[in-house]
C-alpha cells in the first residue's frame, strides 16, 4: 500500500510558498490515489500536472504500482476546509442540512462554529393577505450542515 504520509509531505513541499493547498488525499485499497488541491486564486492544469510529476518522482514505480489523479476542487464539490469557505464569502452557495432541508443564497460569514447565509423567501406580513419576498439572514451551526456547495448562477 502506498504511503499517505509521504504523499502529504510531497504536496506540502510543492505547495510551500504558493497559495495552493491540499483539500483531500484519498487512497483506495487498490492503490488508486486521488489528490484534490485548491487555491485562493484558482488552480491551473499546469499546476496539477506539475504536482502529479512531483508525486510520481517521489515513488519507485518498480516497487509500488499505483494510479494517480491530481484534480482541482471544482464547482459542484462540497466545501471541506475553512479556507475554502473564506474564499467563497459573498458568493452563491447551496447548504444542505443533515435533516434534508436545502437553502440557496449568498455566503455572508463563516467562523469555527457557524456560517451565515442570506437568501430570499416568501413571508406573510402581519395584517396582509399576500406573501411578499423578504431578504433573510440566517446563521447555521456547522455541526448541522451536511454539505455546502458553491453554485454558478447564469443570468
Amino acid at each position: 500500500m502506498i504511503d499517505a504520509k509521504k504523499i502529504e509531505e510531497i504536496i506540502g513541499s510543492f505547495t510551500e510558498g504558493t497559495d495552493l493547498f491540499p483539500v483531500e488525499v484519498k487512497i483506495s485499497p487498490a492503490n488508486e490515489v486521488e489528490v484534490v488541491i485548491d487555491s485562493d486564486t484558482g488552480v491551473t492544469i499546469d499546476q496539477c500536472v506539475a504536482l502529479s510529476r512531483a508525486i510520481e518522482e517521489g515513488f519507485d514505480r518498480e516497487a509500488e504500482d499505483f494510479e494517480l489523479s491530481v484534480l482541482s476542487a471544482g464547482i459542484g464539490q462540497p466545501l471541506k476546509l475553512p479556507r475554502q469557505y473564506q474564499n467563497t464569502l459573498g458568493k452563491p452557495v447551496e447548504v444542505v442540512l443533515k435533516n434534508g432541508m436545502k437553502y440557496a443564497g449568498t455566503l455572508e460569514a463563516v467562523d469555527e462554529k457557524s456560517l451565515t447565509l442570506s437568501y430570499e423567501e416568501m413571508q406573510l406580513p402581519e395584517g396582509k393577505k399576500r406573501k411578499v419576498r423578504v431578504e433573510v439572514r440566517r446563521e447555521f451551526p456547522l455541526d448541522e450542515i451536511k454539505s455546502t456547495v458553491r453554485q454558478i448562477l447564469f443570468r
